[in-house]
């Protein structure tokens, strides 16, 4: 991998960005092999413990990460020691992260030892920053950038965190206090996640909107592990063939919700909505109603405060009414 070249995202682009687009966890299950003699030791213990504003991230720590960054904004920085620009980037955060003083925790990731994680995100070259905010990837910058700009980026990143609710910090000595554990049925849903059981994961969120109709963080759970269930029942054949029959029969309504999964799932988030809004256009009875109820799941995977979301509730709008 190597740099394209330095591209920040503007502080005013930052407050925009979706909080919901999913992060691939279902290859993160393996056990994670040794971190090379090359990898930089982490400048403390594991996160939460009230020690590291830095950490080595790798497979096996990386559900523990994304399960902090419901407390505290975590910054993945994917470099290589390959890179001079990745190594000198990485120093340079370590620094700007310190002066915020457990407000924002660094978690380094090696993709030479950990392929996976680069993966997960997406990335296609280092360095790359991107954090993670309530389990979900805000897109930072790829490529260098100056101390100044990635100070414009976190202050727009905690002001994003703070509209979210998430507000807390760790400290860098031994009183600072562990983050609240999740609710039981959340955190039950959250360990069917990392066993790979969306079914499971399924039944947790169902419980809990049952006990708390109003909890939107159960009702944007559900239908994301429902999306993730769907997603991976289909092999790489599957899915290819399922964009052919979708251009072939475009009101064969299992055809099209199928390709706007995999949409959705590869951060094709207008396609996959434009899709199901087309597909109620044009028809009308059983199939347009589960068109639409399959649209308002999607909303909840992308979030409602995604203002592509804004502009397909539009879009549904004209074709309804």
């Amino acid at each position: 991998m190597s740099s394209p070249g330095s591209r920040p995202v503007s502080p005013a682009a930052a407050s925009q960005l979706n909080l919901r687009g999913a992060v691939d966890l279902s290859a993160l299950r393996r056990p994670a092999p040794a971190a090379p003699s090359g990898a930089p030791a982490a400048s403390g213990g594991s996160p939460g413990s009230g020690q590291p504003l830095r950490v080595d991230a790798t497979e096996a720590n990386f559900q523990d990460l994304v399960q902090l960054s419901a407390q505290i904004p975590v910054l993945f920085l994917l470099w290589s020691n390959r890179s001079l620009e990745a190594s000198t980037l990485l120093h340079s955060l370590e620094g700007v992260v310190e002066s915020y003083a457990g407000k924002v925790v660094l978690a380094a990731a090696d993709v030479d030892a950990f392929p996976q994680l680069a993966q997960a995100f997406q990335v296609q070259a280092v360095p790359t920053a991107v954090a993670v905010l309530k389990g979900q990837p805000v897109p930072l910058f790829e490529g260098p950038a100056s101390d100044q700009e990635i100070r414009a980026l976190i202050d727009e990143l905690l002001k994003v965190a703070e509209a979210n609710g998430v507000t807390g910090s760790i400290g860098a000595g031994p009183a600072a206090a562990e983050a609240p554990p999740l609710p039981p049925l959340h955190q039950a849903a959250f360990d069917a996640i990392e066993a790979g059981d969306y079914a499971a994961a399924a039944s947790a969120y169902r419980q809990a909107l049952a006990e708390k109709p109003a909890d939107a963080e159960a009702k944007a759970g559900l239908a994301q592990v429902e999306l993730m269930g769907r997603i991976e029942l289909l092999t790489a054949t599957d899915a290819e063939a399922m964009r052919q029959r979708a251009a072939e029969e475009p009101d064969d309504i299992e055809v099209q919700l199928t390709v706007a999964d995999l949409d959705i799932s590869g951060g094709h988030i207008e396609d996959a909505f434009n899709r199901i809004i087309a597909f109620i256009g044009r028809n009308f009875g059983p199939e347009r109603e589960t068109a639409r109820v399959r649209l308002l799941e999607l909303f909840d995977v992308v979030g409602i405060a995604d203002q592509r979301v804004a502009k397909a509730r539009q879009g549904l709008a004209r074709v309804l009414f």
